[in-house]
């Protein structure tokens, strides 16, 4: 895994700090407002908006911050808020990411759940509820094979389709945590480097 390193590749002026905070904030409004259901819908949404539309970051940038959040507590989109908007616009940056990620979509649900929980039994509700969960699918078998093509580039094909079977196998069949799944495989990663810069020397 390639260290993180600091780095800003935000279309705007140098200097213009109120644009700067503005696209984090925009952005991240986007992500906590259209996140259907949660984490795993957020993250497609992360992508788009921090790779392909503002290009904060590149897609191993992506797919370590990705791994490195879920062995932390908590939901993921709200640390990855935390972690892209302290990259791109320092402290200010964080606390921006994290409001626009958290409380417009609180005061929507407190908003919802007081005016239509008389209608959630309603046939037309509940089939607009099943046809978003089918987009949501969609997008993370997108990014999903995203993932992918980049882990055969590194690894190759027979590494990278072996690596993947026996992560269904441990997450699917086994229950374990992607938590620990992940963080085994960063150990494994550490330990290989050491090997190889020791081979070097």
């Amino acid at each position: 895994m390639k260290e993180l390193r600091y780095s800003s590749f935000v279309p705007v002026a140098k200097g213009d700090i109120h644009m700067r905070q503005f696209h984090i904030f925009y952005a991240f409004l986007k992500v906590g407002l259209l996140g259907y259901g949660g984490g795993p819908s957020s993250i497609p949404l992360v992508h788009k908006e921090a790779v392909v539309r503002y290009k904060w970051l590149t897609d191993d940038d992506f797919g370590d911050i990705l791994a490195l959040g879920n062995t932390l507590p908590g939901p993921i989109a709200t640390k990855m808020a935390g972690y892209i908007g302290y990259r791109v616009g320092g402290w200010l940056g964080m606390i921006n990411a994290v409001l626009a990620t958290s409380v417009p979509t609180i005061v929507l649900m407190i908003l919802f759940l007081t005016s239509l929980t008389s209608f959630k039994d309603i046939p037309w509700v509940q089939g607009m509820t099943k046809a978003v969960l089918s987009v949501v699918g969609v997008m993370l078998a997108t990014l999903t094979w995203e993932f992918f093509i980049h882990a055969k580039k590194g690894l190759g094909w027979t590494k990278a389709i072996l690596l993947g079977a026996v992560s269904v196998l441990v997450l699917d069949v086994l229950g374990v945590h992607p938590g620990i799944l992940v963080g085994v495989l960063l150990v494994l990663a550490l330990l290989k480097k050491d090997k190889q810069e020791e081979k070097q020397r």
